[in-house]
């Protein structure tokens, strides 16, 4: 994978997994998933794997 690509599909995966998180929490609505515990729990966790793929393609040469 190109280092551009990777850090940009990082900043994507951090940026829906914020979303996701806050509309878990019900902070943002409009959507089905307001308010739905189950992305509470996920955004976190995609928001972090995003952490993880820009800092892996920033190290990379």
């Amino acid at each position: 994978m190109n280092k551009t690509v990777g850090i940009v599909l990082g900043a994507v995966l951090v940026v829906m997994g914020l979303v996701f998180t806050f509309q878990g929490l019900g902070y943002l609505g409009g959507s089905a998933m307001t308010g739905v515990t189950l992305w509470a729990i996920l955004g976190p966790i995609i928001a972090i794997l995003g952490l993880v793929l820009v800092v892996r393609s920033a190290r990379r040469r």
